[in-house]
């Protein structure tokens, strides 16, 4: 997912300056250890974030509570405080099913 973005020229400049210097090895690592920074110094952008990849599928709730340092009761809050709903799927009969199987295998 390389997006590619035009920095200001004294920016670049400071960054090649760092590069050469031996703080960073390349751009990528700036830009890491930058948006590392920003969230640290911000961190409703990194509860922003989670919430969004939470929506999107792309993380679990717990992996989301996780990520901004919470427990899941309060990751559960903070969707509840911003009018965000979960949506609970229904397991199927199947998986049920296959659930049940392995209880009584465990048992045996």
């Amino acid at each position: 997912m390389a997006e590619i973005f035009a920095l200001p020229t004294v920016v670049e400049k400071e960054i090649k300056a760092l590069i050469k210097y031996g703080y960073y090895s390349s751009i990528d690592e700036v830009a890491k250890d930058a948006f590392r920074t920003l969230l640290y110094v911000k961190p409703d952008l990194r509860i922003s974030a989670a919430i969004e990849l939470y929506k999107e599928g792309e993380i679990s709730l717990n992996k989301a509570a996780e990520m901004i340092g919470v427990s899941t009761i309060e990751f559960k809050d903070i969707l509840a405080n911003r009018g965000i709903s979960r949506v609970v799927g229904a397991r199927s009969r199947e998986e049920l099913r296959h659930g049940v199987e392995m209880i009584k295998k465990l048992r045996e």
